[in-house]
């Protein structure tokens, strides 16, 4: 996914999946590195960005929290042995 530019709607953050928002995320700092927008725009796509990472942050707090619950609050260390 690219990173939309400011002048085009983005759909809401909130109905990104995960793999989606982060992939937004990654095209955001991209595009953000190569120094190619106005100052304006710049903005409103870190704003945007810190939004994605809000998103992805809380939906990874969420599949951890559903882990914990799945395994009874009792997180386990993994090793590739246990596979």
């Amino acid at each position: 996914m690219n990173a939309p530019s400011p002048q085009q709607t983005p759909p809401p953050v909130e109905q990104l999946t995960y793999e989606q928002a982060l992939a937004e995320l990654e095209s955001i700092v991209t595009a953000l590195e190569h120094n190619e927008h106005t100052l304006e725009d710049a903005l409103a796509l870190y704003e945007r960005g810190q939004a994605l990472l809000r998103h992805c942050r809380r939906l990874l707090e969420e599949a951890e929290l559903k882990v914990q619950q799945l395994n009874h609050d009792r997180l386990e260390p993994f090793t590739p042995d246990d596979v």
